[in-house]
C-alpha cells in the first residue's frame, strides 16, 4: 500500500510540475500578444513607458483613428480587400487540391508516381526562388495591381494540401468506388457525391490553413499592389509606420482588430485541425 500512496504522490507532483512549467511558457508565450491588445487601450505615451499590461487611462480613440487611416481611405476598405482575396484564393485553394489528390489517390495512370514526387518536392521549393519568374509572368500579363496574381496560382492547388487529401482518399476503401461504378457513376461523380463528403477533417483544415496564409500574407500585396485603395489589411498596417513617427496606439488597434477573423475560424474549427493534422500520414 505505501508503494502505491508513494507512486501517486509522485504522479501528482509529476503533473503539478507539467502543467506549472506549460503556464510558465504560456504566459510568455502570450505575454507579447496581450501587451499589443491591452496597448491598443493606452494613451501613446504610456505604450512603451511601462511593461505593465493595465492601462492606466482606457482609451477608444486608437481604435478611432486607426479605422479612419489616412481621412480618405477607412480600414473597412482594407478589410474587405483582404476578405475577397482570402475567400477567393481558398475556395480555389481547397476545391482544386481535393480534385488532384482524388486524381492521384483514385486514378492510374501513366506517370502518376513520378508527378506525384514532382508535386512532392515543390513543398521544399522556397517562394523566393519563383517570386522573380512569377512577377515577369503577371508584368507581362499585366495582372499587376490587380488581385489575379494573388487569386488565380491558388486554383492550382496547394501541394500541402493536396499530399493531406492523397492520405484521406487512400483510407477510404475502393469498394465505395467500385459499387458506386457498377451503378453507373463516373469517375467525377464518385469524386463529387461520394468521397468529396467524406474527408471533411481534411477539407476544414486546409480551409483554415489556406485563410490564415492568405490573410496574414504580406509580401504578395507588397509586390503586385500599388494603389492604395487596393492594399489588404497586412500592407495598410504597414503604411502606418513612418520614419520619425508612428502612431503605435492606432497600430495596436489595428492589429488586434486584424486578429479577430483569424481568432474566430480558429475557435470554430480547432477540433478540426487536431483531427485533420492527426490522421494525416497515419492512413496508407
Amino acid at each position: 500500500m505505501t508503494g502505491i500512496r508513494e507512486r501517486q504522490m509522485i504522479k501528482i507532483r509529476n503533473k503539478i510540475i507539467f502543467h506549472l512549467v506549460v503556464l510558465v511558457i504560456g504566459i510568455f508565450m502570450l505575454y507579447p500578444l496581450l501587451w499589443m491588445i491591452f496597448g491598443s487601450f493606452k494613451l501613446t505615451e504610456d505604450i512603451f513607458g511601462s511593461i505593465s499590461l493595465i492601462p492606466k487611462h482606457f482609451t477608444f480613440q486608437n481604435y478611432i483613428r486607426g479605422w479612419r487611416y489616412n481621412g480618405t481611405t477607412s480600414f473597412a476598405v482594407f478589410y474587405k480587400n483582404s476578405f475577397l482575396i482570402t475567400i477567393l484564393s481558398t475556395v480555389g485553394a481547397v476545391l482544386m487540391s481535393s480534385l488532384v489528390a482524388f486524381g492521384f489517390s483514385r486514378i492510374h495512370f501513366k506517370g502518376s508516381k513520378f508527378w506525384y514526387s514532382c508535386m512532392f518536392l515543390t513543398l521544399m521549393l522556397p517562394y523566393q526562388v519563383v517570386m522573380v519568374p512569377q512577377f515577369v509572368l503577371f508584368f507581362k500579363l499585366k495582372w499587376i495591381n490587380t488581385y489575379l496574381p494573388l487569386i488565380i496560382p491558388q486554383w492550382g492547388g496547394q501541394a500541402f494540401f493536396i499530399f493531406m487529401m492523397v492520405q484521406f482518399f487512400r483510407g477510404i476503401p475502393m469498394e465505395l468506388d467500385e459499387s458506386a461504378m457498377i451503378d453507373g457513376c463516373g469517375k467525377f461523380v464518385v469524386y463529387s457525391r461520394i468521397l468529396f463528403p467524406l474527408i471533411k477533417p481534411a477539407l476544414i483544415t486546409s480551409t483554415i490553413f489556406s485563410f490564415y496564409w492568405r490573410w496574414e500574407d504580406f509580401l504578395g500585396p507588397l509586390l503586385y499592389l500599388n494603389r492604395p485603395r487596393t492594399f489588404t489589411v497586412s500592407l495598410a498596417m504597414r503604411m502606418f509606420a513612418d520614419p520619425t513617427w508612428s502612431d503605435w496606439g492606432a497600430i495596436f488597434a489595428m492589429g488586434t482588430l486584424s486578429l479577430v477573423p483569424s481568432l474566430v475560424i480558429f475557435f470554430i474549427f480547432q477540433k478540426y485541425i487536431v483531427e485533420g493534422i492527426a490522421t494525416t500520414g497515419l492512413k496508407a
